[in-house]
């Protein structure tokens, strides 16, 4: 049987780079052919690239990750794949950074092995997911803690120009119309009628 290493990167946004990912890749043996890289969020499964790579998985292939938070940030969505491509699928998956714990294509393992490989799996997807929490809440106490401070978020409110009322009364009595008013103080219609109150 031809077993295939595919060595998948992942990165959540463009200005990350896949680099240090694909180094290890390739340093573990996997072809450069053979490696999948993406540039999305891990907070589910709804990814192109990763789709067709499972999809195109034969019995005894083996996918390959830098760590585990490359598979996918989401505990039990991380744990159902696992599942899906092991069980499933008969491929295998081997986690570099978590060596040999997270590597199943070791056949021959007894039940204890293949227990303290699921258990370890549970245990960093919990920690994983745990993190992503706790990262969410020190954000909102943070944001909480500026508005207490009378920090202000978002753009500056836009200045009304000397000549607002002025123009404002022009409106109220019909004389110019609200794009007109707009357009003679620079702004847009939208924050024209947000200054009138009459958004």
């Amino acid at each position: 049987m031809d077993v295939r290493l595919i060595g998948y990167a992942r990165c959540s946004t463009r200005e990350q780079s896949p680099d240090r990912q694909i180094i290890a890749l390739r340093k573990f043996g996997v072809s450069e052919e053979n490696i999948v890289v993406e540039m999305m969020s891990g907070k589910n499964f709804q990814r192109p690239a990763y789709q067709e790579l499972v999809n195109q998985l034969k019995p005894g292939d083996a996918v390959v990750i830098d760590s585990l938070d490359r598979l996918g940030r989401d505990r039990d969505a991380v744990v159902d794949e696992w599942r899906r491509i092991t069980k499933e699928q008969g491929a295998d998956i081997v986690v570099l950074d978590m060596l040999p714990l997270l590597d199943t294509r070791q056949k021959d393992r007894d039940i204890t092995a293949s227990f303290v490989a699921d258990l370890v799996l549970q245990i960093l997807s919990y920690v994983s997911e745990k993190e992503r929490l706790l990262n969410r809440e020190r954000q909102s106490a943070g944001i909480a803690a500026a508005h207490q401070r009378g920090v202000k978020f978002g753009r500056k409110p836009i200045k009304k120009p000397v000549n607002f009322e002025a123009t404002r009364k022009l409106w109220e009595c019909g004389e110019i119309s609200a794009s007109e008013a707009a357009r003679r103080l620079g702004v847009s219609r939208p924050t024209f009628m947000v200054w009138t109150g009459k958004n």
